[in-house]
């Protein structure tokens, strides 16, 4: 799936020159957390986000320090915080060098640069020029069908079987110590693991192939360090 697929477009964006209000009624219109700021011509110049606006005079929440602690500081640095918590104009408080990803990214692309960069949006730019957004919420959006066809997908008792013994082969946490029955949809698993997490990471695997009603479990766990076996743990979750 690429970021194509799924991003809002057009995009909805403000101009440099939009006052510091107006940008925060159109966050709050749209239920949105940001902004491309865009040009004339819909070039991209910055991105501006609710984030901007904690620190600000009206609100009585802008830095404050010591007046002799001023004097010890950069004073260009505290120019600069004197622009972004008193600017009125986007262009005086906006993130001029943004986040970006194009239409054709996989969608792991922004995904990574959303958790690398703790941001909630990205402008999706093509030919220099904002042609979307992608958001969190987009992802959520695409989300929610693939799993509601999940759910929906029936597999016979061997097929359900040979994926599941197919994708713990694939997984390095899984050795080869865990065995698999199904019958009626519903799996059994039994065999070795020396950490509860694997126990866990078992179910999930599971519990993702689709068929399968629920999960009996008669792994054995067995604490590497004493070598004490606390199991076998048999409960049956749905």
């Amino acid at each position: 799936m690429l970021i194509r697929d799924i991003m809002s477009s057009p995009a909805i964006t403000i101009s440099p020159s939009a006052t510091v209000g107006e940008a925060a009624g159109l966050m709050l219109d749209r239920g949105i957390s940001g902004l491309p700021v865009v040009d004339a011509d819909g070039r991209l110049r910055g991105v501006v986000t609710e984030g901007d606006f904690l620190r600000r005079t009206e609100l009585g929440t802008e830095v404050q320090r010591p007046r002799w602690l001023e004097y010890l500081q950069n004073t260009g640095k505290v120019a600069e915080e004197y622009v972004r918590s008193h600017g009125r104009r986007i262009e005086e408080v906006m993130q001029p060098e943004a986040v970006t990803c194009v239409p054709e990214d996989p969608l792991g692309v922004a995904v990574e640069a959303m958790l690398r960069r703790h941001i909630k949006r990205l402008p999706v730019v093509e030919n220099a020029r904002v042609v979307g957004v992608v958001s969190r919420s987009d992802l959520l959006r695409a989300l929610a069908p693939l799993m509601a066809e999940h759910e929906l997908t029936s597999l016979s008792d061997a097929q359900i079987q040979s994926q599941i013994e197919a994708q713990l082969r694939g997984e390095t946490w899984a050795g080869s110590l865990i065995e698999v029955a199904v019958k009626d949809g519903v799996v059994t698993l039994e065999g070795t693991v020396f950490d509860k997490r694997q126990q866990q990471a078992a179910h999930v695997l599971v519990e993702n192939v689709a068929g399968v009603k629920s999960v009996v479990d008669h792994l054995l766990w067995i604490e590497p360090t004493s070598a004490t076996m606390l199991g076998p743990a048999s409960f049956s979750a749905d």
